[in-house]
């Protein structure tokens, strides 16, 4: 059996029963692949790459990798925080960092997959979203477009989704909640950077979707 291995942040990270309705989108991308596949989430919370590869977790990933396994890596949500010690500069640590992880899964014959960071939902006054990755996400479609390979860019994508439901109907997408709505947040939690599970499903299934119409042939796709 082949593997799909999911990399990267909270957005995409399986959650613990205490922190849902939080959801990672990688949480439901066994739905949507071929049944012959298996799926094993390594995303964790607060990474970059960075400390991604530091804290050994990629490492983990590149011990289990077989050929003709697959990797997504999603990463862009924490190396911007300058003010912590995971931060990179996108033009030169992070696509140094994303080249490595890029170039240990080709070592083992496997086919690493990048996935440009999805949006926050942050509006201005006149409707429009506020980019709040700054050059991460040109940054690694750079480095794909320099290196040949293969990207989706989600944060294209799912800025425009929001722009298009508008400040108020985004909400349904992340964790949104009043106050004892829900026994995990009794105060109510207004989180515009995770997804809940409607989100997760949403964003998955755009994931999903721009694969199919990018790259046909992957076999993980049935």
């Amino acid at each position: 059996m082949k593997t799909l291995f999911l990399l990267g942040d909270s957005t995409c990270a399986p959650k613990e029963d205490d922190k849902r309705p939080e959801t990672g989108w990688g949480m439901y991308i066994d739905s949507y692949i071929d049944s012959s596949w298996s799926v094993i989430n390594l995303a964790l919370n607060g990474r970059s790459t960075k400390s991604f590869l530091e804290e050994g977790v990629f490492d983990r990933c590149l011990g289990a990798l077989e050929a003709g396994d697959y990797v997504f890596i999603q990463f862009g949500h924490n190396d911007s925080k300058k003010d912590k010690e995971r931060y990179t500069e996108p033009w030169s640590t992070f696509q140094g960092n994303l080249a490595c992880m890029a170039e240990s899964a080709l070592s083992k014959h496997a086919t690493p997959v990048f996935l440009t960071p999805i949006a926050r939902r942050r509006f201005l006054p006149d409707g429009s979203l506020v980019r709040t990755h700054g050059e991460y996400p040109h940054a690694m479609i750079s480095l794909c477009q320099a290196r040949g390979y293969a990207c989706i860019d989600m944060h294209k994508t799912t800025c425009s989704l929001l722009e298009q439901m508008g400040e108020e109907d985004s909400k349904e997408l992340f964790l949104h909640l009043k106050a004892g709505e829900h026994p995990n947040y009794p105060e109510g939690v207004a989180d515009d950077t995770h997804l809940n599970e409607k989100g997760a499903r949403v964003v998955c299934s755009l994931i999903i979707s721009l694969l199919k119409e990018k790259y046909p042939k992957f076999p993980f796709l049935g």
